[in-house]
């Protein structure tokens, strides 16, 4: 198929009506995601500085700010077809309980094994790594959704895979492990005694629950010290908001298909790769004057990032081994409490989605646990899918919407991101049902402690 990218708003679809290539928002920001620095000499990255740590094609994506299409390669795309395109639901249960006028519909990316839209950016990462000639990957994982994708990406390629996992997500789901071991990777609770990073994160604060800053520190030490592998990460970055694109370019499809325009587009928000994909279409649309949209973003109030961080250059990672990159937040030595939403533990957020909300493209706003699992039992009890702890930030959000709708009488059509499912994270659900579930959120004073400690830039 030929890509215009002169026609940056076109979706290109195949006859199956799966999109032919993942669509690239940065094409149409006019402010462009700051580029990445070299923490020591405070310059930009480029493709050779970038090459120790990252897939060469997967830098290439990374850099990009310019291509509004890049073609899904066909062996990508027949592995998509397992599981693509994922439904795009009408909530009208949901509608009905709250006795709202609005609209509810929700794209759900759990009807895949891994249980989440995590696979769509892990079988590009996968391939890329395979055409490279490359033995394995090392990465790091959250609640889990991500390693799980990745480690069955990597056996469909055949590829080594080494998991670092959050000790207290990996204390909590014993069997989200055990379906990423039974994928044949590797999985190692961070901080560990494994790397020297890990060691020296351990002699600092030895009962430390771990973040996703640490463990991208291991997985970052692991792939740049091991000949024949690389790293890589399922969210945050550039390259992954490209490909979780399929998630909104699918969803707008299924609307224009039926003539709906919405008016909401909510998606929860960790380090951004399921928020990013969602919205990338629409956020275009916007970005160019040709119609205009809400976009909220819900993040845990334990890890607020975008609704009480800092917009400033700052370490990806926890043990200062990886690039600075401007985003919102919290600093990289913030250690937010073990709450159950493990994928939205990240002390900072995506620069592309960083600068999308710096410049006032989308809003954002924070819920304590409690709030987010009761609309997620709420919404499992009438819709009939156990959310994700994830997810349930969005249907908080959506369902708020909705009421406020029926306050004002507005008939306002709601889409949001259902990210995966929740049948792994009972163990939260059982905290929820026992009433022993509580809200931890950070004080001024130790978020400051933290943001306080931002590196300084050379220059």
């Amino acid at each position: 198929m030929k890509y215009d990218n002169n026609i940056p708003y076109k979706i290109y679809l195949e006859e199956d009506q799966m999109p032919a290539g993942w669509y690239n928002v940065r094409a149409d920001m006019k402010n462009k995601p700051a580029p990445l620095l070299n923490p020591g000499t405070g310059q930009p990255m480029g493709f050779e500085d970038l090459r120790p740590v990252f897939c060469d094609e997967l830098i290439r994506q990374e850099l990009d700010n310019d291509t509004a299409f890049i073609p899904i390669p066909q062996e990508i795309r027949e592995f998509y077809r397992m599981y693509r395109p994922s439904p795009l639901v009408r909530a009208y249960c949901l509608e009905e309980l709250l006795n709202t006028p609005a609209k509810i519909d929700y794209k759900f990316e759990g009807n895949n094994t891994s249980g989440s839209h995590k696979l769509n950016s892990a079988i590009a990462q996968a391939y890329y790594a395979k055409q490279q000639g490359l033995r394995g990957v090392t990465t790091e994982t959250g609640a889990g959704q991500w390693g799980t994708a990745l480690s069955m990406a990597c056996s469909y390629f055949g590829l080594d895979c080494k998991v670092f996992m959050v000790k207290c997500s990996y204390e909590q789901k014993p069997f989200r492990r055990e379906v990423i071991r039974t994928y044949g990777a590797s999985i190692t609770p961070s901080p560990s005694d494994t790397t020297n990073v890990g060691r020296a994160i351990l002699a600092r604060n030895p009962n430390t629950t771990g973040s996703l800053g640490c463990a991208i520190s291991e997985a970052v030490e692991v792939a740049t010290t091991t000949p024949g592998y690389r790293y890589v990460l399922g969210s945050v970055l550039n390259q992954v908001l490209l490909h979780q694109s399929i998630i909104g370019l699918e969803t707008k499809a299924a609307l224009d298909l039926y003539g709906i325009t919405p008016d909401i587009i909510i998606g929860c928000a960790g380090g951004g790769s399921n928020l990013g994909g969602l919205i990338a279409p629409f956020m275009g649309e916007k970005l160019r004057g040709e119609k205009d949209y809400r976009f909220i973003a819900v993040e845990p109030a334990s890890c607020p990032s975008l609704t009480r961080g800092v917009y400033a250059y700052d370490f990806c990672d926890t043990g200062m081994v990886c690039p600075l990159a401007k985003m919102y937040t919290l600093g990289s030595g913030f250690i937010p409490s073990a709450n159950h939403a493990g994928g939205l533990r990240y002390h900072g957020m995506s620069s592309t989605l960083s600068q999308l909300y710096h410049d006032g493209y989308m809003e954002a706003r924070s819920y304590e646990q409690t709030k987010v699992f009761e609309a997620a039992v709420q919404f499992a009890r009438i819709e009939g899918i156990l959310p994700a702890p994830e997810s349930s930030h969005a249907i908080r959000a959506a369902i708020d919407e909705a009421l406020r709708c029926k306050q004002t009488g507005e008939e306002k059509t709601i889409v949001f991101g259902l990210t995966g499912t929740g049948y792994f994270d009972l163990v939260a659900y059982q905290k929820y049902n026992d009433g022993q579930m509580t809200d931890r959120i950070p004080t001024d004073e130790e978020l400051q402690a933290s943001i306080s400690r931002l590196p300084k830039i050379p220059g």
